[in-house]
């Protein structure tokens, strides 16, 4: 088995990349956006944490987020997420018999992609790379075409402009 090795800083900053199991023709993210953002604000009351940039595809999602001082335990967030996504959703995926006898749903993959952010320079780049990946994956000709996304915050709070990115591919240096 594979030795995974988890950058457990309290306080850190991380990007994570979040992916369905199944993720051809899966648009389980966007159709329940809803039940993810109550889930993901329920998370965040009882295990507190900042996002600084978050977008929803159909079939993975990308967020920079940081954690409290003195927590490190991003783990328990992704799982308390999933889980609460999961159980909100109808049991009409194909389940392996592993995940059957685990009593595992089959909706997400289990695994995630995290980084710790080193710096301000590391968090731009992975701030504009969660912002430009609707427009990456072709699911949108403009980055503010896409609903899901934390790039609306920061135009209305004057960070960006509405027309941030326009095809500008050095935004995709980073991230899977």
């Amino acid at each position: 088995m594979p030795n995974y090795r988890r950058a457990w800083l309290p306080g850190g900053t991380f990007f994570f990349t979040v992916t369905l199991l199944e993720r051809h023709g899966n648009d389980l993210l966007v159709r329940y956006i809803d039940q993810l953002r109550e889930v993901v604000q329920e998370v965040k009351q009882r295990h507190p944490f900042t996002i600084h940039g978050w977008v929803v595809l159909p079939d993975h999602l990308h967020c920079v987020i940081e954690l409290p001082a003195g927590d490190a335990d991003f783990a328990l967030r992704w799982r308390l997420i999933k889980a609460g996504f999961s159980r909100r959703l109808p049991l009409l995926e194909r389940r392996s018999a592993v995940r059957e006898a685990r009593r595992e749903r089959g909706i997400w993959q289990r695994r995630y992609w995290e980084h710790q952010i080193r710096d301000e320079a590391d968090f731009a780049r992975h701030l504009d790379y969660v912002h430009f990946n609707p427009v990456k994956h072709g699911w949108v000709p403009r980055v503010a075409d896409w609903p899901y996304s934390t790039f609306h915050r920061y135009v209305a709070d004057g960070l960006l402009v509405a027309d941030w990115g326009g095809g500008d591919t050095s935004l995709l240096q980073v991230g899977e």
